[in-house]
């Protein structure tokens, strides 16, 4: 194991400290463990709040979605692993604008456990709370059981687009609704090309030979649906994209976004690859990109690979992917 880290044992704790530190006009603590956080300007009275979490090693997902025009508050866990209930319930009083909560997270099932449980002592407090799952990763479900599919990076879309809307002033069932709505129309699959090593296991996660690639492997080393030998950015886009399209379906003369996902060790400059050949191919099938994303937006330590995620867009959805946000990962004037 190779990382720039102090102690092993420590490794989530410095990084929080670090991004705290970093940005304390955006981000501030409010707990001891400082493992539920919120923007600097929560709560807000008579908006309703996002809430979000999950487990460290995604970065920007999840902490670095928080923030005007995105989520109000999130719970970090240790590295893959799902922030308690306490930590969850923390957040969700610390974001309270007495308007309702929102609980927008991945589809995890130990995510899902804890946040049920603090969304029930959430509401014996009086809180309100709804909640949504991102399910885009097609590569861990038939399409006729969508909603138990994983959620990968197709988070940010439901974080820019659900966080836009709340911060007009609609109410919990409109953000609720809007949620839905996005991850009802966003498809996402990556590619594996190495491990990565959680810091307290000091191993990697997963083996993959020198020549090795895994088509639709999770976030956290999930097993995939294809593994065989390394194949040129040209093949492996082709791949993903006629899966993603395949899946919702995509068709002729619909608009998408598209983010072209970076897993933590793949340069900047393959993905510009792999875009240039994902827009051939959606400008062959007669959809066309409304707006691109091209970077680290979910990532998986030091895992080198790539993700696609398409967002089929109509007028209400763009025009809430074009409104501003900020937060110390994401600014959108």
């Amino acid at each position: 194991m190779k990382k720039i880290i102090n102690k092993p044992a420590d490794f989530v704790e410095e990084v929080i400290e670090g991004i705290l530190i970093a940005h304390p006009d955006k981000l501030k603590s409010v707990s001891k463990d400082n493992r539920s956080m919120i923007r600097v300007d929560a709560p807000k009275d008579g908006k309703v709040a996002i809430a979000t979490g999950g487990g460290s090693g995604h970065l920007p997902v999840f902490l670095g979605y928080v923030g005007k025009g995105l989520a109000d508050g999130v719970a970090i866990g240790n590295v893959f692993s799902s922030p308690t209930p306490a930590q969850m319930l923390a957040v969700t009083n610390a974001i309270n604008g007495n308007a309702g909560v929102l609980y927008l997270y991945g589809n995890y099932q130990g995510d899902i456990l804890n946040f049920d449980m603090a969304a029930e002592m959430a509401e014996l407090e009086g809180i309100q709370v709804a909640t949504v799952l991102v399910s885009d990763d097609v590569a861990s479900a038939p399409r006729s059981n969508w909603t138990s599919r994983r959620g990968v990076a197709g988070l940010f879309f439901a974080y820019k687009i659900t966080g836009a809307l709340a911060e007009e002033g609609a109410d919990l069932n409109s953000v609720k609704a809007i949620a839905e709505k996005v991850v009802a129309n966003t498809c996402s699959m990556g590619v594996a090309l190495s491990p990565c090593v959680v810091p307290e296991a000091g191993r990697p996660g997963f083996s993959l030979g020198d020549d090795e690639m895994e088509i639709g492997m999770g976030i956290h080393g999930e097993r995939g649906t294809r593994r065989g030998k390394l194949q040129t950015a040209d093949e492996i886009t082709t791949t993903l994209i006629e899966t993603i399209l395949s899946d919702l379906p995509f068709k002729k003369g619909d608009n998408v976004a598209i983010l072209v996902n970076g897993l933590g060790s793949t340069p900047k400059e393959e993905l510009y690859i792999m875009y240039r050949k994902a827009s051939e191919l959606l400008e062959n099938a007669g959809i066309k990109i409304l707006r691109n994303f091209i970077g680290e937006f979910a990532t998986s330590m030091e895992m080198a690979g790539a993700s696609i995620s398409l967002l089929r867009l109509d007028k209400e959805l763009l025009r809430l992917l074009d409104a501003p946000a900020d937060s110390p990962f994401y600014h959108k004037p």
